[in-house]
């Protein structure tokens, strides 16, 4: 069995009103990547990337549109990122992600979708320590030796390389993230990513049961309910 991470595509809104929300998330992240690294896509590579995910995750281009232009004007909002961190229904660890212009209401609602589900918030550092910082890769393939060939001979340090079902997988840490990818396209032409982003990723998983799963469910819900949220990582292990 992998490595555990989170496939955006498997949850992805269906909802027109939790779309929104996608659309939202996406546009408040462009609009911060955009001004802090420049509008310009093919000089800002974390622009660029995000901006291809956000493509692939359908969200339309009036919605990015929209995102450089208020950067353009260099006013607006000015967020910042939060991470909060603690444990969730069953005891199983929590990471959120947050992009934030009030740092006191965010963590205000982060600490009530704990403290409402029975949960508790911890201190930074909690939860972390068990999760990877890792980029992630996940393309058509089946030859793993080739794929660790050509990110070798750019130095790209590798945490892992998986092959399943005709994809394959690499994992890097987040720091590798845009060498690895320019690695990987110099190599390979014409390459199409189906996952191409950093994310934490448990060490190890904690099953969560039947019990739990009510809670965990509302737990999640309310977390990704609120605008400030970006990202929920957790080592929970969901019964199939």
């Amino acid at each position: 069995m992998g490595r555990a991470y989170q496939n955006r595509k498997e949850s992805m809104a269906k909802t027109s009103d939790a779309k929104a929300k996608v659309y939202s998330k996406y546009g408040r992240e462009i609009y911060v990547v955009a001004k802090k690294g420049g509008l310009d896509p093919d000089g800002n590579l974390a622009l660029r990337s995000l901006i291809d995910r956000a493509k692939k995750d359908q969200v339309p281009g009036h919605v990015i549109e929209k995102a450089i232009d208020k950067a353009k004007g260099g006013g607006g909002e000015d967020f910042d990122t939060a991470r909060y961190e603690g444990f969730g229904p069953g005891g199983i660890m929590v990471i959120v992600d947050c992009l934030t212009d009030n740092p006191n209401r965010t963590f205000g609602d982060v600490r009530q979708a704990f403290t409402k589900t029975k949960c508790k918030i911890g201190a930074q550092g909690s939860a972390a320590h068990m999760f990877d910082h890792s980029a992630i890769f996940v393309f058509k393939g089946d030859d793993e030796e080739a794929v660790l060939e050509a990110l070798m001979m750019e130095d790209v340090d590798v945490s892992d390389i998986e092959c399943e079902d005709g994809m394959v997988t690499v994992f890097a840490p987040h720091t590798e993230f845009f060498k690895a990818k320019t690695a990987l396209q110099n190599a390979f032409e014409g390459i199409d990513f189906e996952v191409e982003e950093i994310q934490f990723i448990p060490q190890t998983t904690q099953a969560i049961t039947e019990d739990d799963m009510p809670m965990f469910e509302k737990f999640m819900d309310m977390l990704n309910d609120l605008d400030d949220v970006q990202n929920v990582y957790h080592n929970g292990e969901v019964p199939a």
